[in-house]
C-alpha cells in the first residue's frame, strides 16, 4: 500500500515532513558524497551582507543558485555548495554607529578603532540565523557549516596575496583623482558603486556673473547647480566652435552661447544690442574671481577663460564653472591648460578653514548662504530648482559628492582589451547584456579605486618610510612575521597597524598606510580567498578554474561580476566564470520598490506558510526575473501557478495513489510489459520529450524556458491522459489494460518527480519518496536526471494526438461560444483539412474525439464549402496599385463570385474573372475571404483544420443530455459527503415525466456511472434529498 494521499494537501506541511526527512537521511551530505568517476562542476556563490534580513531578492538569487546546482547533481557531477558572508565595509560599520549613537570619522577615532572595529566583528553575523532558517525552508541546499567570511585572517590572506600580484605586475598605483566622495562615511567610492545608489533630488540651479579683468561692467554667465563648489571656482571654460553672443544690457554687456539667449532674454526688446563671436575669441580672457579665499592663485592660472571639450549648449549659459577640486571634467581640462587645483573641503565634506566665512559648514548644507552672499553682492542673476537624478552613498544614503582625493587604483584601463576577450568566452543569460550592459561597461571602464578611508576591512598590505620614498608590500602572514620578527594573527587595522617593519634604506622604520581595501575587492577576489589560495588547496584550485557557474542580481553586472572579471584577468588573463544567470528586480505589485513602510508586498514567510516555498520558486523561475527584466510580485500569480501547475499534479498522484490503494497494485519491475495502449504510448513518448526539452533548456542555462514544458505536460496528463483513461482504472476486472495503464501513470509520476526535481525540490521528494520501489535510490535528489529514451519517443504519434487535442479544443471552444452544454450529446461533429494526412491522423482517433466532445458521430472532408458560406471583399492594398481608381469597380466584382470561385480563392488556388471585358487573374492574396456558418451549425478553425458542429437536438439527445446532468449532480453529492471512490449507493429521485423518462432509458449508464445500486423515482420527494436544476428541469435528488 502506498501512503494515502490527501486531496486537499497542506503543501506547507507537506514540504516540513520532507524537510524533517532530509535532515534525519542526512540527503544533502549523501547528494556532496564524491566518487571516483564524478567531475567536479564549480559554484561560487557570491557572498551577502549578514546585517539586515533576506528579501525576496535574495529568495530569487537563492532559488536560482539551487536549481542549477542540484540539476548539475543529477546529471553525475559532484557540486559543493559553500555559503559565504561579506563581513567588512561600510554595511556593517554604519550598522555599529547606528548601534553606538555615533557618527562620522572623529567620533570613530574617539571611540577608538579598536573599540569600533571589535564592535563591527561582533555584530557581522547578527541575523545569519535568520538567513540559514530562510534559506534552507526556500528547500535551497547550501553548505553552511563550511561557509567562508571575509573576515576570517585565511581570507584576509589571500587578499593580501592577489593585492601583491598586481603589485608585482604594475597594476597598482597611488594617485589623485576625482572621486564620488560620501561625506558621511569620509571615503571614497569607485565609480560602479557611484552607479548604484541613484535617487531623484531637487537642488539649486543659479546663474552667476564673472566680470572681466580689462573689461569694465562686462562679465561672462556660467550656470551650476552646486553653488557650494563656486568658492573653488578656477576657470571657465567655452567651446571653442560654439557661437556665443555679447549682450548689451543697458550699461552691462554680457558673454553667453547664442542658442541660449532666449533662456534669458525672452525679446530683443529686453536687451540694447547683439553682437556674434567664436568661442576662440573669448578664451584666455582673465576675470575676477568671485570670492577672494584664492585670488592669489591667479599667479598659478586661474581666473581665466579656457577651451574644454565637453562644453555644450544643452543647456545653462554655454560657459561651465572650472573647479578643478570637484569635477572630473573640471580636473582634466584644469590639468591640461594649467590651472591650479584647491580641494578646500575635509574628509567629512565640510569646509576647511580657507573658506573663511562658511569654515566647519557642510558644503551641501551652505549652499543657500553663498547663494544668498552672491546675491547681496549683486553676482546671482537668476536663480531656480532643478529635479535631476543624482548619486548616494549606497549603503547610508547620504548624497555624494565629487571631490579630489589620493587614493589606490588598479590600472583597469590598461587590461581593458583582455577583458573584452575573456568576456567573449562566458554565456551570459540574457545573452544581450554580454555586448550590452556588461560589455559597454567594460569598454567605458576606468581604473578602479580601491582603497578606503575607513576602519573594518582588509588593510592594504603596504608598508611605507615617513617620506613616502620607500614602500614594502606584504602578500602572506609569514612575510610579514619575517619582515617584522612579530608574531601575527590577526590582519585587521587595529592589530597590523601598530606593526613596524625596520627600513632597508635607512629611513627608520616603515609603517603601515592607514586605507583598508574596498569590501568588493574582497569578494571580486572571492574564488582564491575562500580556497586560501595559493596557501592551500593550490592544485585543486587550479585545476577548477574558471567557475562553471554563478548567478546573482542586474545590479551586479557593474558589482560583483565585474571586480570578479578584472581581478580574473589580472591574474590570470581569464574569466572567473563560463556562465551566468541575471535575474532582474522584484517589484511590489504595483511597479513600484518593495518597501516596508508602505507595506506594498506580501511577506516573504506567510507566502511560504501559505502557499509553500515550491509554489514560491517555480512562480519566479517561470517569469522574465530569471532574464534580467523586472517581476511585479502577486500573490494571486503564485496562486495560479499552483492552479497551472503544482493543484493539478498534485490532483494526479492523489489520483493514482487511491486507484491503486483500492486495487491494492505495486509496481513490479520484474514483470513490466511495454503497453500496446496508444495512450500509454503518447504519454510516454510525450515524458521523453518532456526530459529532453528541460534537458536542453537546462544545458543553455535558461531557466524560463526549461520550466515552460511543465504546464503543457502536466495539463496532458490531467487533462488528457488520465481522463480519457479514467474508466481503465475505475474497471473492476484486474486485466493487462488496467495493469499497464497503472505501470504507466506510475511511471509518468516517478520521472516526472525526478524531471521536477531541482525546480521543485520538496513536492517532488514527496511524491518520489511514497511511489519508489525498494531498489531506487533513497531520494530524487540522490537520482540521475531522466535522459529521453529514444526508443520510447514516437515522435508521430505525439503529432498525431496534438491534431486530436486541436479538433477536441475548438469543439469544447464551440460549445462555450455558443451555450452549448458539454453533458448535451450533439449529432454530428465535421472535421475538415486541405490536408489529407491531417485527416488521415485524425481519423483513427474517431472514437476519441466522439467521447471527448460527447458527439453521435465525426465526418470528414477536404472541402469546407459544405459547412460555410463564402464571401469576398478585395484587398485594397494588393490590389489598388494593379487598378487605382478600377479598385472601386473590382471590388463589386469580387462580391459577385460564384461558390466555387471563392471555394478555389479559400483553397489558396488562383482564378480568373472577367473585368471590364477582360479576364483578370486573382490570386489568394488579393482578396479576403469571409466564412458564415451554414444554418444549423457552428464554425470554428486554427491553421489548417475546421471544425463544425450540428447544433439541432433531436429528442433522444435531449433525454440522454438529462441522463447525463443527472448523472453529474449525483457525482457532485458523492463529493460533498467525501464518499469513498469505491462505495455503492441508492438513489433516489423525484422530477417531472421527461426526467424520469430520461433516467429509465439510460438507467444502466446512470446506475455505472454513480455505483448506484438501484435508481429509483419516488412520488414523494425524501426528507435528504437536495434540490438541483437539469437543463431547466427540477430534480430533487437522495443518495444513501
Amino acid at each position: 500500500m502506498y501512503k494515502a494521499v490527501s486531496n486537499k494537501p497542506n503543501f506547507a506541511e507537506v514540504e516540513r515532513e520532507v524537510q524533517e526527512y532530509w535532515n534525519k537521511s542526512d540527503t544533502f551530505n549523501k547528494s556532496l558524497q564524491e566518487g571516483d568517476d564524478r567531475e567536479e562542476y564549480v559554484f561560487y556563490d557570491g557572498p551577502p551582507f549578514a546585517t539586515g534580513l533576506p528579501h525576496y531578492g535574495h529568495l530569487l538569487a537563492g532559488t536560482i543558485k539551487d536549481i542549477v546546482p542540484r540539476y548539475q547533481t543529477m546529471r553525475g557531477h559532484f557540486v559543493d555548495r559553500r555559503f559565504g558572508w561579506d563581513c567588512h565595509g561600510l554595511p556593517v560599520e554604519y550598522e555599529v554607529e547606528q548601534d553606538l549613537n555615533i557618527s562620522g570619522k572623529t567620533e570613530i577615532e574617539d571611540l577608538g578603532v579598536d573599540v569600533f572595529n571589535e564592535k563591527c566583528r561582533s555584530i557581522v553575523l547578527r541575523y545569519t540565523s535568520e538567513w540559514r532558517e530562510t534559506v534552507l525552508r526556500m528547500g535551497r541546499w547550501v553548505d553552511f557549516d563550511n561557509d567562508y567570511k571575509t573576515m576570517e585572517p585565511s581570507y584576509m590572506e589571500s587578499i593580501w596575496w592577489v593585492f601583491k600580484s598586481l603589485w608585482e605586475k604594475d597594476l597598482l598605483y597611488e594617485g589623485n583623482k576625482i572621486l564620488p566622495y560620501c561625506p558621511r562615511c569620509s571615503t571614497p567610492l569607485s565609480n560602479f558603486e557611484a552607479n548604484q545608489g541613484y535617487a531623484d533630488v531637487s537642488d539649486p540651479a543659479i546663474t552667476v556673473r564673472f566680470e572681466l579683468q580689462d573689461a569694465e561692467r562686462e562679465y561672462v554667465l556660467a550656470w551650476t547647480t552646486t553653488p557650494w563648489t563656486l568658492p573653488s571656482n578656477m576657470a571657465l571654460a567655452v567651446g571653442e566652435d560654439i557661437t556665443y553672443v555679447r549682450v548689451q544690457d543697458g550699461d552691462d554687456a554680457y558673454y553667453l552661447a547664442k542658442d541660449l539667449l532666449s533662456v534669458y532674454y525672452k525679446s530683443e526688446e529686453d536687451y540694447d544690442s547683439v553682437t556674434e563671436l567664436k568661442g576662440s575669441e573669448l578664451i584666455g580672457k582673465k576675470y575676477k574671481p568671485l570670492f577672494p579665499y584664492f585670488a592669489d592663485k591667479a599667479d598659478e592660472g586661474a581666473f581665466r577663460v579656457i577651451e574644454g571639450d565637453f562644453v555644450s549648449t544643452e543647456d545653462g549659459t554655454g560657459v561651465v564653472h572650472i573647479a578643478p577640486g570637484f569635477g572630473e571634467d573640471d580636473y582634466r581640462v584644469g590639468m591640461a591648460e594649467g590651472v591650479p587645483a584647491v580641494c578646500p573641503v575635509d574628509s567629512e565634506g565640510k569646509f576647511t578653514s580657507e573658506i573663511t566665512d562658511f569654515a566647519g559648514r557642510e558644503v551641501k548644507e551652505a549652499d543657500e548662504d553663498i547663494i544668498k552672499r552672491l546675491k547681496t553682492e549683486g553676482i546671482l542673476v537668476h536663480k531656480t530648482k532643478i529635479k535631476h537624478s543624482y548619486p548616494h552613498c549606497w549603503r547610508c544614503d547620504t548624497g555624494l559628492i565629487y571631490r579630489a582625493v589620493g587614493t589606490w587604483f588598479v590600472r583597469v584601463e590598461q587590461i581593458k582589451d583582455r577583458m573584452l576577450e575573456a568576456n567573449k568566452q562566458v554565456r551570459w543569460v540574457p545573452g544581450h547584456l554580454k555586448d550590452g550592459r556588461f560589455g559597454k561597461w567594460i569598454e567605458g571602464a576606468r581604473d578602479w579605486a580601491i582603497s578606503r578611508n575607513r576602519y573594518w576591512g582588509t588593510p592594504l598590505p603596504v608598508w611605507s618610510s615617513d617620506d613616502g620614498e620607500e614602500k614594502i608590500c606584504v602578500g602572506s602572514i609569514a612575510e610579514l612575521e619575517e619582515l617584522s620578527g612579530q608574531k601575527v594573527d590577526d590582519l585587521h587595522k587595529h592589530f597590523v597597524d601598530h606593526i613596524e617593519i625596520p627600513s632597508k634604506t635607512g629611513k627608520g622604520t616603515l609603517k603601515r598606510i592607514p586605507e583598508v581595501l574596498d569590501c568588493w575587492f574582497e569578494s571580486g577576489a572571492m574564488p582564491y580567498a575562500q580556497a586560501h589560495y595559493p596557501f592551500e588547496n593550490k592544485e585543486r584550485f587550479e585545476s577548477h578554474f574558471p567557475a562553471d557557474f554563478i548567478a546573482e542580481g542586474l545590479d551586479q553586472t557593474r558589482g560583483w561580476f565585474y571586480t570578479l572579471m578584472v581581478l580574473s584577468v589580472a591574474l590570470f588573463d581569464k574569466p572567473a566564470f563560463r556562465n551566468v544567470i541575471v535575474n532582474g528586480l522584484v517589484l511590489a505589485e504595483d511597479g513600484k520598490k518593495m518597501s516596508k513602510r508602505l507595506k506594498n508586498y506580501p511577506d516573504p514567510k506567510y507566502m511560504i506558510d501559505h502557499y509553500g516555498a515550491d509554489a514560491l520558486r517555480l512562480y519566479m523561475i517561470y517569469s522574465p526575473v530569471v532574464r534580467a527584466e523586472s517581476l511585479c510580485f502577486s500573490e494571486e500569480g503564485v496562486k495560479q501557478l499552483l492552479r497551472q501547475i503544482i493543484i493539478p499534479l498534485w490532483n494526479a498522484y492523489s489520483f493514482f495513489v487511491t486507484y491503486a490503494n483500492i486495487d491494492g497494485w505495486r509496481s513490479d519491475s520484474a514483470n513490466k510489459k511495454d503497453s500496446d495502449n496508444v495512450l500509454d504510448r503518447w504519454i510516454l513518448s510525450s515524458l521523453e520529450s518532456l526530459a529532453g526539452s528541460v534537458t536542453e533548456a537546462m544545458d543553455e542555462y535558461d531557466l524560463q524556458r526549461s520550466v515552460r514544458p511543465f504546464v503543457e505536460f502536466i495539463d496532458d496528463l490531467t487533462n488528457w491522459y488520465i481522463r480519457r483513461s479514467r474508466r481503465r482504472f475505475w474497471k473492476s476486472q484486474d486485466d493487462d489494460d488496467k495493469a499497464q495503464a497503472y505501470e504507466t501513470l506510475h511511471h509518468v509520476l516517478v520521472e516526472l518527480s525526478m524531471i521536477l526535481a531541482p525546480f521543485m525540490p520538496m513536492l517532488s521528494e514527496s511524491i518520489y519518496l511514497n511511489l519508489r520501489s525498494a531498489d531506487m535510490p533513497e531520494s530524487v535528489h540522490l537520482c540521475s536526471f531522466p535522459v529521453p529514451d529514444s526508443i520510447k519517443k514516437d515522435t508521430v504519434l505525439e503529432e498525431h494526438m496534438r491534431m486530436v487535442m486541436t479538433v477536441v479544443r475548438l469543439g469544447r471552444l464551440l460549445r462555450a461560444e455558443h451555450d452549448l452544454k458539454v453533458r448535451q450529446p450533439l449529432s454530428v461533429l465535421h472535421v475538415v483539412s486541405s490536408d489529407e494526412s491531417v485527416l488521415d491522423a485524425v481519423r483513427n482517433y474517431k472514437d476519441i474525439i466522439i467521447d471527448e466532445l460527447n458527439i453521435k458521430s465525426v465526418e470528414f472532408d477536404a472541402n469546407e464549402s459544405e459547412l460555410v458560406d463564402y464571401s469576398a471583399k478585395v484587398n485594397f492594398r494588393e490590389l489598388g496599385p494593379r487598378f487605382g481608381k478600377k479598385v472601386k469597380a473590382l471590388a463589386g466584382v469580387a462580391a459577385k463570385l460564384p461558390s466555387e470561385k471563392l471555394a478555389d480563392l479559400a483553397a489558396g488556388k488562383a482564378i480568373t474573372t472577367d473585368f471590364e471585358g477582360s479576364d483578370i487573374e486573382l490570386g489568394p492574396g488579393d482578396v479576403v475571404i469571409e466564412r458564415s456558418p451554414k444554418e444549423g451549425l457552428v464554425v470554428a478553425s486554427e491553421d489548417n483544420i475546421v471544425v463544425a458542429i450540428e447544433t439541432t437536438l433531436t429528442e433522444e439527445l435531449v433525454l440522454e443530455g438529462l441522463a447525463r446532468e443527472f448523472v453529474n449532480k449525483v457525482q457532485n453529492m458523492r463529493k460533498t459527503a467525501e464518499m469513498d471512490v469505491s462505495k455503492r449507493i441508492v438513489t433516489t429521485f423525484t422530477s417531472d415525466e421527461q426526467v424520469k423518462n430520461a433516467i429509465e432509458q439510460y438507467s444502466t449508464y446512470v446506475q455505472d456511472e454513480t455505483l448506484s445500486t438501484e435508481c429509483t423515482h419516488a412520488d414523494d420527494t425524501p426528507a435528504s434529498a437536495v434540490e438541483w436544476d437539469l437543463n431547466g428541469h427540477t430534480c430533487c435528488i437522495a443518495i444513501d
